[in-house]
Order: structure tokens, then C-alpha cells, then sequence
């Protein structure tokens, strides 16, 4: 598993012209990797970083009942389209929303307001999602002869997700490397796992990520609440950026402190 300080260079990137002039070039030479594409402004930029990283591109998006599913399936695909991804998968995991526990996906539980000050973890938290997602994309990744699975998670995330942990991560990998066949390797590639939300959008906007086709509200498909966790942060990052977050928003609170 490996991550990269928000400095990094990014002319470490692919040569793109030499890559089009190069007669011998073919996709089959190319290294691979499946993304987590939720549709949210993490992983999209996860994403566009893998790409930028030299990867053909393979999109794994799931649907498990979570309140904002379709607007969330239908900005994954519109990433897809604009990255010329590879192949677009999308697997319906009901599983997570039977087993409930998480506002996401139950009904009865409110999606609380940001607590952005909090340590507790959050009712948002869907029990050990992370690992149900990653398992399913290293069967697609192993499948499709891939070297690599992206995943958005970012510091922020992991002080109340116990899944988006470094050792997390770490531990996944080691998993792989056990369950997988002997001629497989695979990493599991998070980017962003020491950064914060902020150095996200700062790194989205180098890349160009088209934000404005992706969702991150926990509570509505349209427009975005703007005061649950997701919509804080999101907020909070494009504000501290001087930017303004091109998604409609119910309310659109100052997150930055004065």
C-alpha cells in the first residue's frame, strides 16, 4: 500500500506524447488498475491520479441501498465516460443495507449533522464496508490481469472509519498477497490516505477533475443538504481552497473559521 505527501511531483506522470508516438504501444502492455468510484469527489480524483499514473482504467462502482444510490451511480458513470475508462462495473451489494447499523442505509437512523470536532465514530459508518468493497474489486482486478486497486480514503476519513486506516490497508494488502493466485500481484493504492479533504480538491483542481459530476451529500440526490459530514468537509476543502464547489446545495455554511 503505498500514499504520496500532497508535494509530490506531478511530472511523474505519463510521457503521453511518446506514448502516442510509439507504434508498439498497445493496451496490452499498459499496467492496469480497477478503481472504487463511487461518484464522490475522493474517488474521482483517485481516479483521474491513477490515470495520471499511467493506468488503463477499470471502474468498480456499488450500489448497497445507501440514501443517495442513483445520483451516485449516475455521476460514476458520467466519470467513466469522461476517463474512457476500460470497462464499467457496477454490483449490487443489498448485503450492507440488510445488515443495517449505518444512516446510510436504515431508514429509521437520522443522518446527523456535521460534527466536525467529534471522535466518535459516526452513525454513518457502514460496519466494515471498506473490506466488503476491496475484496470485490481484487476479484476484478485478479480477472482482468490488473496491478492495482484505488481507493479514495483520506485522513479525515480514518479519524472516524475505522476502514480507512493506513494499517488498514496495510493488512488488506497482506490479505491479497495470501488469497491470491501465486503469479498475482496486486497493491492496494491509497493515494490520499495521509492527506486531507482540502489537499484532495487542491490536487482534483491540477488534474481537472470535473467535480461539478460528482456527489458527496449522505442525505439527498438534489440538491446537497450542505450540514451533514460530507457536505461539511466538502465545502470546508473548496472553501480553504478559494474555490467555490460547483454542486447545488440546500445551504452552503462558511466551514472555514474566520
Amino acid at each position: 500500500m503505498t500514499s504520496d505527501s500532497p508535494t509530490t511531483d506531478s511530472s511523474t506522470g505519463p510521457n503521453t506524447e511518446s506514448a502516442a508516438n510509439s507504434s508498439t504501444d498497445s493496451t496490452t502492455d499498459r499496467k492496469r488498475a480497477v478503481v472504487l468510484l463511487s461518484g464522490g469527489m475522493d474517488s474521482a480524483t483517485a481516479a483521474y491520479e491513477a490515470r495520471e499514473r499511467g493506468y488503463d482504467l477499470y471502474a468498480l462502482h456499488t450500489s448497497y441501498g445507501q440514501r443517495t444510490e442513483t445520483r451516485e451511480l449516475d455521476c460514476a458513470k458520467r466519470l467513466a465516460d469522461d476517463l474512457e475508462m476500460n470497462d464499467f462495473l457496477q454490483v449490487e451489494t443489498g448485503h450492507l443495507s440488510a445488515i443495517g447499523d449505518s444512516s446510510l442505509t436504515d431508514d429509521e437512523l437520522a443522518v446527523a449533522d456535521a460534527d466536525m470536532d467529534g471522535d466518535e465514530i459516526p452513525t454513518s459508518y457502514v460496519p466494515f464496508r471498506n473490506a466488503n468493497l476491496l475484496a470485490m474489486a481484487v476479484s476484478y482486478a485478479e480477472a482482468n490481469d490488473c496491478e492495482a486497486v484505488f481507493i479514495g480514503a483520506h485522513s479525515e476519513d480514518f479519524s472516524g472509519y475505522p476502514d480507512c486506516r493506513p494499517e488498514f490497508f496495510e493488512a488488506f494488502e497482506t490479505v491479497v498477497d495470501v488469497g491470491t493466485k501465486p503469479a498475482t500481484d496486486i497493491s492496494i493504492e491509497a493515494p490520499f490516505v495521509e492527506w486531507s479533504k482540502t489537499d484532495i480538491a487542491s490536487r482534483g483542481t491540477e488534474l481537472e477533475v470535473p467535480y461539478e459530476h460528482t456527489w458527496s451529500c449522505y442525505r439527498d440526490d438534489q440538491p446537497a443538504c450542505g450540514t451533514c459530514d460530507a457536505c461539511a468537509y466538502r465545502l470546508q476543502a473548496f472553501q480553504r481552497n478559494d474555490r467555490r464547489d460547483p454542486i447545488e446545495y440546500a445551504e452552503r455554511p462558511s466551514y472555514v473559521e474566520e
